[in-house]
């Protein structure tokens, strides 16, 4: 039994990264192309082939993939308006890219033996420090000092702000952090979960006969964290979507 378990694989090792292709010492950097890196470029052109393939050949009765695009692109677009309002659209191109281009990681890694680009904390963290940085420029380019007002927000009374002001610095500089942890630890937990389940299985039923019905149950616990892991990188993209929609209407309408 014990030599059972120990042939279950290191569930962390799929988040390995490994150079496929070694440019080191470049100014003292290491630029090597990673299956990290491999796996983002196949995500977006998997996005791209999607969408360009979907308007290439614009018809009144659409196919199946010019309906999917379509259902993407309004999808995304009401999810801005609902936000952010009809202002919010300026920000369409960016959102719409940040969305597809998670959800395709996130699909992508959900492949066997695939590698999941949004379970690493530099990937989501970079997304994060990019929305916020945009909401900073964008905040003081359209509303100038009037920015600062998201920290104030109007009607309170004036000792209130003594809290108030240090309450919402505290909360806009953890955004950042918070928005990148979610994505990372979701789809980090996930992947592990699936992993042991699978493990156990494995190992359970090589065991012997009377360990085959607790390997059964461990199977089923698979493919019911598999499916579950499915509707949860769908999400995950979602809710980084919509946070940054609620993020770029506070640049947009600091008063509110």
């Amino acid at each position: 039994m014990r030599i059972a378990f120990a042939a279950i694989e290191d569930p962390i090792k799929q988040f390995e990264v490994k150079s496929l292709y070694p440019i080191k010492n470049v100014f003292g950097y290491d630029l090597s192309f990673t299956n990290a890196s491999a796996y983002m470029v196949l995500g977006i052109i998997l996005v791209i082939a999607l969408f360009g393939y979907a308007a290439s050949r614009p018809s009144l009765v659409p196919t199946r993939l010019q309906s999917i695009g379509e259902l993407g692109y309004e999808f995304v677009a009401n999810m801005i308006r609902s936000v952010a309002g009809e202002d919010g659209l300026r920000f369409f191109p960016f959102v719409f890219t940040l969305f597809f281009f998670i959800l395709a990681a996130n699909m992508v890694g959900m492949v066997p033996y695939a590698f999941t680009t949004t379970s690493h904390i530099i990937v989501t963290a970079a997304m994060a420090l990019f929305v916020i940085g945009l909401v900073i420029l964008y905040g003081f380019y359209k509303n100038g000092l009037k920015f600062f007002k998201l920290f104030a927000p109007s009607g309170a009374p004036w000792p209130i702000y003594f809290i108030l002001i240090p309450i919402e610095v505290i909360s806009f500089l953890a955004r950042p952090l918070t928005l990148s942890l979610r994505l990372f630890a979701n789809m980090l937990a996930g992947h592990i979960m699936i992993k042991l389940f699978a493990g156990f299985a494995v190992a359970l039923a090589s065991a012997g006969i009377v360990w085959i019905p607790f390997a059964l149950v461990s199977f089923i616990m698979g493919i019911a964290l598999n499916a579950l892991e499915f509707l949860v990188a769908f999400l995950q993209a979602y809710v980084f979507a919509i946070l940054t929609c609620v993020y770029l209407n506070d640049a947009l309408h600091p008063a509110h």
